[in-house]
């Protein structure tokens, strides 16, 4: 019986000598893979890396190899699937769902988040080389060790998915940790250093295990120095912007928020998926708020491109497709957004993983529900009634009633050029995609929410243009009326002047031939008779002196001595 037991542990201890064989040969052969720096080679090694997980599920050294491989694949949302309970806000959200997003980045620097296992804290360090020198290095080197040697990748690793998956507060919190514990670590070892080398080359991982002391500094410290503290920067400078935008938004500067904004969207520096996606939200509230229907509308279908789910995003684009009485596309939201709540409901779940953000919580949803539901029955009623053709066009283009035809031809072409169906792609260019193979589907959300939009604008052009025509071929009425009114007043005039100047010759002849009649009856012609005489004076004094205003026929033989 004893020789059976004896032979029964012999067996144990060589199936478990045999798996450690094969679990450090699979993490050997996978460095070596991940050291050329290759996509399908990084892939293989992330099949071997999987392969030893099978054997050892808790083995740190295969862990942190599996997520630096998922990380150079740009595989974020596995990293932070695999690594989602070391994240500072989720965490923090299952202790108090009642933090609010406006003072996280603040609580999260003050939270000491527990990222590493305590259980490294029971290893013993022991050492099977008694040599003076390299025991004197090697107990340096374990006093300067801490519980939190073997799990300084974590901070690193996810804090750089974070970023990319646009969850920059817990980006900044973990680099900003792994940095500093680094440069902790980094002074504490180099107590043991013989000599002061600080060659780069030949770096080992986080969990590498040698005999020989370490000779050289910790390859987080050297080799992700630089580009921590460059993505620490970038983060930061995008916070600072947008706690710029929000606090102008709050002010009612809404031309100062579009600017911030504006400036994260349109940047040089490519920004996270998911953060795009906020900012494109934030400044459709911006762009509401200021009365630009359009402009709003068009940052609800890039948000809506880059996350289907946002259900802010439908509920403010229904609302203002209600606003200009667009009651179709209205309700076509609303029935999606119902839609998503009975899947949300369904699932038990917010919609994506655990550590994504939304604006509604679980809770919220059955009322929103019921009110989603009445509000579509409404919107039927009223299409049922003939409501639908009534479009308010001049609040979608921006004009006032009553615009020239030049204001309305500006406001169009500004609208056209910024809305166009061929450039509605644009923006994925500037956008850091958290998985590349959705590009594709993003480009084709964001072409048919464009297209809709332009479509739209022309319909609205084509009607408010045909208003404006008809105004003008009215106005040209009138005025034709009005000319046509003045021309005939004048012509009356005239016609009461021809009168007026007729009456007045005819008097003046009248009065004419009455005086002529007196004097020709008073005047005695034989008084005339036989009289000649040489002075013409005499001769006009006596014709006055009688009122005599009648020509006289004078033969000039008579005048003549």
């Amino acid at each position: 019986m004893a020789v059976s037991t004896q032979s029964l542990s012999t067996e144990k201890k060589h199936w478990w000598l045999t798996n450690r064989k094969i679990v450090e040969k699979y993490i050997k052969d996978a460095r070596s893979l991940i050291a050329t720096q290759e996509q399908s080679e990084i892939a293989s090694a992330l099949n071997l890396i999987d392969a030893a997980l099978a054997i050892s599920p808790r083995l740190d050294q295969a862990l942190e190899l599996r997520a630096r491989a998922l990380l150079y694949l740009r595989r974020f949302k596995q990293v932070a699937d695999m690594l989602q309970d070391y994240i500072p806000s989720l965490r923090m959200g299952n202790d108090d769902s009642s933090s609010s997003s406006e003072t996280s980045s603040h609580q999260l620097s003050r939270e000491g988040v527990k990222l590493l296992s305590s259980s490294s804290s029971l290893r013993d360090h022991t050492f099977k080389c008694f040599s003076v020198s390299d025991l004197k290095n090697k107990v340096m080197a374990g006093l300067s060790k801490t519980c939190h040697k073997e799990g300084q990748w974590r901070y690193l690793v996810l804090g750089e998915a974070c970023c990319h998956l646009g969850l920059m507060e817990d980006a900044m919190v973990l680099l900003q940790t792994g940095k500093r514990l680094a440069s902790a670590a980094f002074r504490r070892e180099s107590v043991c250093w013989s000599e002061d080398s600080f060659c780069v080359t030949n770096i080992p991982f986080s969990g590498d295990s040698t005999n020989a002391p370490p000779t050289t500094p910790p390859r987080t410290l050297l080799a992700d120095s630089e580009s921590v503290t460059q993505l620490l920067g970038h983060i930061k400078f995008l916070l600072r912007r947008r706690a710029a935008a929000l606090a102008a938004l709050d002010a009612g500067l809404y031309s100062e928020a579009i600017r911030h904004f504006s400036k994260i969207v349109d940047g040089r520096r490519s920004a996270p998926q998911s953060f795009l996606a906020e900012c494109y939200m934030h400044r459709a509230s911006a762009h509401r708020s200021a009365g630009r229907i359009a402009e709003s509308i068009a940052d609800c279908n890039r948000t809506l491109a880059l996350d289907p789910t946002c259900i802010q995003a439908l509920e403010t684009r229904a609302s203002l497709f209600e606003t200009i009485r667009c009651l179709p596309d209205s309700l076509h939201d609303l029935e999606h957004l119902k839609l998503l709540y009975n899947a949300i409901l369904r699932d038990r779940k917010l919609p994506g993983p655990a550590w994504k953000r939304h604006n509604v919580r679980y809770r919220e949803i059955p009322g929103k529900l019921c009110a989603l539901t009445i509000k579509i029955q409404e919107l039927k009623q009223r299409l049922a009634s003939g409501e639908t053709g009534n479009v308010d066009y001049y609040r979608l283009i921006g004009v006032r009633r009553g615009c020239s035809r030049s204001e309305l031809e500006r406001a169009h072409l500004l609208l056209s050029l910024r809305h166009k169906p061929d450039k509605a792609t644009g923006f994925i260019e500037r956008c850091e995609l958290a998985d590349e193979r959705d590009v594709e589907s993003v480009k084709e959300r964001a072409k048919m929410s464009s297209l809709l939009l332009y479509r739209l604008l022309q319909k609205g052009y084509t009607n408010v243009m045909g208003n404006i025509m008809d105004e003008e071929a009215a106005e040209k009425q009138r005025k034709k009326a009005a000319l046509q009114a003045i021309q005939v007043q004048k012509e009356k005039a005239n016609e009461s002047e021809l009168n007026k100047v007729e009456s007045n010759r005819s008097s003046v002849e009248n009065n004419n031939q009455n005086k002529s009649m007196v004097s020709s009856s008073t005047v005695n012609p034989a008084v005339f008779q036989g009289v000649f005489c040489r002075d013409l004076a005499v001769v006009g004094n006596l014709l006055s002196q009688v009122g005599f205003n009648r020509s006289m026929p004078v033969k000039y033989e008579a005048l003549s001595c």
